[in-house]
């Protein structure tokens, strides 16, 4: 489990940024679809899916500074 959880830290360590570009646009095309009417809450589940994703590196450093 932990070398899994290694290539993973590694992986986001070098794509980070296009990982939560793509979160982004799955976000706003979600927006789009419901006509902006769950907008806070994809906004929330946004900002915690980048979260995650920041922590899986170790360093609390790439994905915070990118989200809106």
């Amino acid at each position: 489990m932990d070398t899994i959880k290694g290539k993973v830290g590694v992986a986001v360590d070098k794509h980070g940024d296009k990982i939560a570009g793509g979160i982004d646009k799955a976000a706003a095309a979600a927006d789009k679809k419901t006509g902006g009417k769950h907008h806070d809450k994809i906004v929330k589940a946004t900002g915690k899916a980048k979260d995650g994703l920041d922590r899986l590196d170790g360093k609390n450093d790439d994905i915070r500074d990118q989200r809106p």
